[in-house]
């Protein structure tokens, strides 16, 4: 079960002007579960997208880049579950691009107007066929209002749908955000096996959306890990549709940018926190807090360290503490000058380590009643300046084994 995560509300998600989802069951790898789902923009959205960081990337991520660079305004996006079309060749880049021509002629637009996505099982032939026949079905379900429905229909080894939503007012108008996300393995920064899709009907500079995409992925996404693993799919896109009314933001250091910003960082950190809630196998929801370094990159190498250390996630899930394990992966993080009589360590109120040694006053049975927690919070004091960050992960269990074993099955 995912750790504090509550089933998306389809009620609570905000429709976002010029976005519609429609979603079909074309037997991708499974019969009987929503496996198509089509993105439609109104003409005039903007689009912008993150993808990941391994060489060995995708057929999808090829040609989703490939179309974002031509710089066609983009009217459809096209996802399917249960094949990734990942290490398939020549032949997974031409299905990715079958694809995208089927859906442009049913739109009426050109191939370099479709950005497609898959996910699933790597090294196995895509359904095309499957998935151009079940293109019809999609489109005759394009609604406003079907956020919930895409969210199921975008899942693999997730649990649940993972979405989010807010509104804020800008100028005077009310402007909707609302995203989707998958994912539950694979995962850690750089990105992971994520597909993340967050839309807004804000008027933002389209100029802007590159960057803005990048400093979410970079506050968000980028600050998870399950696994360590880093997948061959990972795409976190954010799109704009520009009908909120408002005067356009042509600078995210406005007023206006600054408040689209923090709603817009405010969905995309609540869709990476779903993904680390329900990571495969997790039974508990750790925030590793890194402080006092003298840069956030060494503050990053440390919390990555922690929340990538299987032995770190194993006494978690155990709930024992073995806090040496910490202090072991704050010492193998790569700063060279550490000075380890400087380290701090406090498990959520439980003042553990002080001037890197054990406390006289701390006493394992605390350790313990924090470790049984479902939320905790690791903070790790470096004493070497005034940077902080923060990263999010979970335990490492049975279950994750066992997921993984069975995944093709």
């Amino acid at each position: 079960m995912p750790v504090n995560l509550p089933l998306i509300d389809p009620a609570q998600l905000h429709a976002v002007a010029g976005v519609r989802w429609g979603i079909a069951e074309v037997g991708v790898r499974k019969a009987h579960r929503k496996d198509l789902s089509v993105m439609l923009l109104d003409e005039g959205a903007s689009v912008a997208g993150v993808f990941t960081s391994n060489r060995y990337c995708a057929a999808p991520v090829q040609v989703c880049r490939e179309h974002l660079t031509q710089g066609s305004a983009v009217r459809a996006l096209v996802i399917n579950t249960g094949n990734a079309n990942a290490g398939t060749g020549a032949p997974g880049v031409a299905h990715a691009r079958q694809t995208c021509e089927a859906l442009a002629s049913l739109l009426q637009c050109a191939p370099a107007q479709i950005l497609p996505f898959s996910t699933g099982v790597i090294m196995e032939p895509l359904p095309v066929d499957r998935i151009v026949a079940g293109l019809p079905a999609a489109l005759a379900d394009a609604q406003a209002a079907h956020w919930a429905q895409a969210a199921e229909g975008i899942m693999t080894t997730d649990t649940q749908p993972k979405a989010a939503s807010v509104q804020l007012s800008i100028g005077g108008k009310t402007v909707n955000i609302t995203g989707i996300s998958k994912g539950a393995g694979m995962i850690r920064p750089n990105m992971a096996t994520m597909l993340g899709f967050v839309a807004t009907d804000a008027n933002i500079d389209p100029a802007l959306l590159p960057a803005l995409v990048k400093a979410l992925a970079d506050g968000s996404f980028n600050r998870i890990t399950i696994d360590g693993d880093t997948s061959t799919n990972d795409s976190f896109m954010l799109i704009a549709t520009h009908q909120a009314g408002h005067a356009q933001i042509t600078s995210l250091d406005s007023a206006d940018g600054q408040a689209l910003f923090k709603g817009l960082m405010q969905v995309a950190r609540q869709l990476a926190h779903a993904i680390v809630r329900d990571g495969e196998g997790a039974t508990k929801f750790i925030t590793v807090q890194v402080e006092g370094g003298r840069t956030g990159e060494e503050c990053r190498l440390v919390a990555y360290a922690i929340a990538h250390s299987p032995l770190v996630k194993t006494a978690f899930f155990a709930s024992d503490p073995n806090l040496g394990r910490i202090l072991a992966a704050v010492g193998y993080a790569g700063i060279a000058d550490l000075d380890q009589g400087l380290i701090e360590l406090h498990l959520d109120d439980v003042h553990v380590v002080s001037q890197g040694g054990r406390r006289p006053e701390y006493r394992e049975e605390d350790g313990q009643r924090v470790m049984k927690g479902s939320e905790i919070t690791v903070r790790v004091g470096l004493g070497r300046g005034t940077a902080s960050d923060t990263v999010w992960t979970c335990d490492l269990s049975h279950d994750y084994v066992t997921i993984n074993a069975d995944y093709r099955s």
